[in-house]
């Protein structure tokens, strides 16, 4: 059965660009298109498409508020288009926080350089969406800010700090995309300010994404969270985010951890890549990372996994249930690389007792 989509967007032109790919594809069927967000509410509700592909700004009523009330009447898998601009990056921030599932750029160069491939990747994309069966949810930031115990300064109590598992770790190392950016605010807000040791995360992201997305979780958070900057010395109750465009690795110079940036070559997909990022502490630190998996299209990670499994660091990987997109995870768990598979919800708990509560 082919997946239906709902392309909405304000632009006659742009609409029919959609529709021309998508409609290339056997496996995906157009089933109408909207021209606002309010428009794109009662075609949804009644044509209860597969997928809905969105435009953020449009007349009447925007891209972002439309999720919304989608979320809400007819919970739908949402496909953002985005302006890689640092007002577009909030935007879709924004659009995801509200439930979108995923997002692409607009300008079609910027996903690839010939249209063979930008019909592979926007394809590609809406396949992934249409695996992802949402729900109704509650946004993340109205979750933290109503309840006390995950704002203000609360820490872990000196005495249980003295209490750490047999099993020794330096640093946590967390790779994730699609379905990434809540995923992470679940898993990162409920973290304890004094939480002791740092936290990598490699998000698949546009680099004029992740600055916006590290101060948006760093408003979140109890640690701190900051965009990796080469140079800088890794801390407890910090984490460091990958930006976009680059890799990110960590050299140990004197056995302090140092965040370094490297460039890989143009054909490298990910940018940055997890892979890349597990194999530099896997040099560096051997048999002492945890490393986490969590939802995401794609293997990435599952070749780096390796190496620090062959070392005797550890890997937890997300379940399927609660995994936007369950590749990723899937891929280390076939590999038989996970000592721990677990819902998205227990992996804050799961963390705080590995490292703060001892065993």
């Amino acid at each position: 059965m082919a997946i239906k989509v709902l392309v909405v967007d304000d632009s006659s032109f742009f609409r029919r660009q959609i529709c021309r790919i998508l409609e290339s594809d056997s496996s995906i069927e157009v089933v109408d298109t909207a021209v606002n967000g309010k428009e794109a509410i009662e075609k949804t509700v009644s044509l209860k498409p597969d997928v809905v592909t969105m435009d953020v700004e449009m007349p009447v009523m925007d891209g972002i508020t439309a999720v919304k009330h989608i979320m809400e009447k007819q919970p739908t898998s949402i496909l953002m288009f985005s302006s890689l601009t640092v007002e577009g990056a909030k935007a879709t921030l924004n659009a995801i926080e509200a439930g979108a599932v995923d997002f692409i750029p607009k300008k079609f160069e910027e996903i690839a350089k010939n249209k063979a491939e930008i019909a592979r990747v926007l394809c590609e994309r809406v396949r992934a969406a249409s695996l992802h069966r949402p729900k109704a949810i509650r946004s993340v930031l109205s979750t933290i800010s109503a309840d006390p115990a995950l704002r203000g300064n609360s820490a872990i109590p000196e005495k249980i700090l003295h209490h750490r598992s047999t099993k020794t770790f330096e640093l946590v190392a967390i790779g994730t995309s699609t379905g990434g950016p809540l995923a992470l605010q679940e898993v990162l807000t409920k973290l304890p300010k004094n939480f002791p040791v740092p936290i990598l995360l490699i998000q698949h992201m546009p680099a004029t994404f992740t600055s916006a997305f590290a101060q948006r979780l760093d408003q979140l958070c109890q640690i701190s969270v900051c965009e990796a900057q080469a140079g800088q010395i890794i801390q407890p109750g910090t984490a460091y985010l990958a930006p976009g465009g680059q890799q990110l690795g960590v050299a140990k110079r004197g056995g302090v951890g140092v965040i370094k940036m490297f460039e890989t070559e143009e054909a490298q997909t990910y940018k940055p890549c997890i892979d890349l990022t597990f194999e530099t502490l896997e040099r560096e630190y051997k048999n002492r990372v945890l490393a986490i998996v969590l939802t995401g299209m794609g293997k990435d990670g599952c070749e780096g996994a390796k190496k620090l499994k062959a070392a005797g660091s550890e890997i937890w990987a997300q379940d399927e249930e609660t995994s936007v997109v369950f590749g990723m995870p899937h891929a280390v768990i076939e590999e038989n690389l996970t000592t721990r598979v677990l819902p998205l919800q227990e992996f804050s708990n799961a963390l705080i007792k590995q490292f703060c509560e001892g065993k």
